[in-house]
């Protein structure tokens, strides 16, 4: 399935501080971040040609409210050592979608609570106003989020592109796993390459 630039959004999953900077809730809880960063400039290029060719652009924060009663399992037990640092606290820094990939005047913010971007979110609905029929995915973890994220638009027979070269996993072999699950079974992975001659 080619991508096309009609009926089609790019989807920036969860590129905030937290998980990208030195000073954030990843690093303080031990997790190799910097493995994370070159999902970057892959992130800026995508949002950059989507914007040249009117497709949408929409971003997810993982985001949790005060006292992380909207945490479930993985703060609250799997890693308390998030709640234990304020791991992307609502209103927080942390929180933030980096400076690089600030959004523009009326890019849609959509924050969620789990790795899913469609669970207890109003992205369904947005993607339905938008007519949109494609998603080209990009962000950050591949293995968790994007991945979580790509499934669930595939089985809402969303047609899936994941981006191989603008996202990134703590572990590249994670990484590589995710990327051959999503291609066997829910979508295509594709390049930036790939996107930037289809939106050209």
């Amino acid at each position: 399935m080619d991508i096309t630039r009609e009926r089609t959004a790019l989807l920036v999953v969860d590129m905030q501080n937290g998980f990208l900077e030195d000073k954030g809730s990843m690093a303080a809880v031990g997790l190799p971040h910097t493995e994370l960063r070159p999902a970057i400039a892959g992130c800026r290029a995508l949002v950059g040609a989507a914007r040249a060719a009117g497709v949408p652009v929409i971003y997810t924060r993982y985001v949790f409210q005060p006292g992380y009663a909207d945490g479930g399992v993985l703060p609250n037990h799997i890693v308390p050592a998030m709640k234990e640092v304020g791991s992307l606290a609502a209103g927080s820094w942390d929180a933030e979608i980096v400076d690089e990939l600030a959004p523009a005047e009326g890019e849609i913010v959509i924050d969620k609570s789990r790795p899913s971007s469609f669970y207890g979110t109003r992205l369904e609905p947005v993607l339905t106003g938008l007519g949109t029929r494609s998603l080209v995915i990009c962000g950050v973890t591949t293995n968790i989020c994007v991945e979580t994220t790509a499934r669930d638009a595939g089985q809402r027979d969303y047609f899936v592109h994941v981006i191989s070269d603008a996202t990134a996993e703590f572990d590249k072999a994670r990484h590589e796993h995710a990327l051959t699950g999503i291609g066997f079974l829910f979508g295509w992975v594709n390049t930036l390459d790939d996107v930037r001659a289809a939106w050209a």
